[in-house]
């Protein structure tokens, strides 16, 4: 570590007091039984649920009065982190918010939030365990027609990593003003007796509204986004109000896509959706076979978001001397990531594929 990360180094204090009463040891969040538990002494204890109801879930924040929207660079800051149990010191990077003592092997958990960064408001935690992630792996390679039999026989995950993963919602009432053209196809029979198509094409417009519910944006740069994008959907209503109790014994992270960022991205994404909902309201509006030409300016009110910590297991597998990740979906098991590819089954595939489209091909021609 260089002189200036030392020099930037903070002291953190912890949350909550992560030791076991009974046995001194560190209690964990269970994602079987939604408690706390020893792994040592058995000793459980639930998590308190706060009286008022509108503390029981993740709230949805004012976009437009957030006071940090910029980006956070991991690794640049460092913090230190004193160990409870054995008063130990460890540096950490500022975006970790939870980790293990390396000497120890207490559960750390940090203070949610920096000075220049947004607390998380909410979490989704665990529902799926580690030993059932495992199960889903197996179910999920053995149905990959591509992937070799041998590897579906030998591929045992390594163990698997929990981890808290950091994610924007955003919520907003979208008015967009239209203008497009549509096409009407018919066929015309031309004096030989020959058929094809011609297009008669109409100029419209109008005005589509939509309230955009929970659009999930990834808050960190660290994981294959591609990856992630494959265990979606997550259960975004199953979420609750932050508390440091739930990330006990996992990984998490704070993000490192600011705020600002996040909403762009957002934004760019709505507008492809509201592309394809606008030429689909046009289609069915006009009975129209084409749209073409659609152009659209959008207003965003009442712009709120949260910031979610979501669940997710890690683990990678290794066949023939290559080492292969993929993640589970923490609440529903949902399986995404690499396996190896036959080159057997792909030929047998291209060739099957060849062979239907030659019959298909022959009957046609037939008739």
């Amino acid at each position: 570590m260089s002189m200036q990360e030392v020099e930037n180094a903070k002291q953190v204090k912890l949350d909550f007091d992560a030791e076991c009463p009974s046995c001194s040891a560190s209690i964990e969040f269970n994602p079987a039984t939604g408690k706390l538990t020893c792994p040592y002494c058995g000793f459980e204890t639930a998590i308190a649920t706060p009286e008022q109801e509108e503390e029981k879930v993740a709230q949805e924040m004012d976009f437009l009065k957030a006071e940090e929207r910029g980006n956070f660079n991991w690794g640049v800051e460092k913090k230190t982190v004193i160990c409870k149990a054995c008063a130990a010191e460890t540096i950490y990077d500022v975006l970790q918010v939870a980790d293990s003592c390396p000497y120890c092997g207490s559960n750390q958990v940090m203070e949610a939030t920096a000075d220049n960064t947004l607390a998380p408001n909410g979490v989704c935690a665990f529902e799926v365990t580690d030993k059932q992630a495992g199960e889903h792996f197996q179910k999920w390679i053995k149905g990959r027609w591509f992937t070799p039999k041998a590897a579906k026989i030998s591929a045992k995950p390594d163990a698997f990593k929990g981890v808290y993963l950091p994610y924007w919602t955003f919520d907003s009432k979208t008015s967009s003003r239209y203008s497009a053209r549509y096409g009407r196809h018919r066929t015309v029979t031309d004096k030989d007796g020959k058929t094809h198509t011609e297009t008669d094409w109409y100029s419209t417009s109008g005005f589509y509204q939509e309230f955009i519910d929970d659009h999930l944006v990834s808050a960190t740069t660290r994981y294959d986004r591609d990856m992630m994008r494959k265990i979606e959907p997550f259960n975004l209503l199953n979420n609750k109000a932050y508390k440091p109790e739930y990330v006990a014994g996992f990984l998490s992270e704070r993000y490192s896509v600011g705020l600002q960022d996040g909403w762009n991205q957002a934004k760019s994404e709505i507008h492809d959706h509201l592309h394809a909902q606008i030429s689909s309201k046009i289609r069915w509006e006009n009975n129209a076979d084409v749209v073409s030409n659609l152009r659209f300016s959008t207003n965003h009110d009442d712009i709120t978001y949260k910031y979610l910590m979501l669940p997710i297991w890690l683990s990678s597998f290794r066949y023939k001397e290559k080492v292969y990740r993929f993640m589970v979906n923490g609440q529903t098991g949902r399986v995404g990531g690499d396996a190896p590819i036959s080159p057997l089954r792909v030929t047998i595939a291209v060739i099957i594929s060849l062979m239907v489209i030659a019959m298909i091909w022959y009957f046609f021609m037939s008739e």
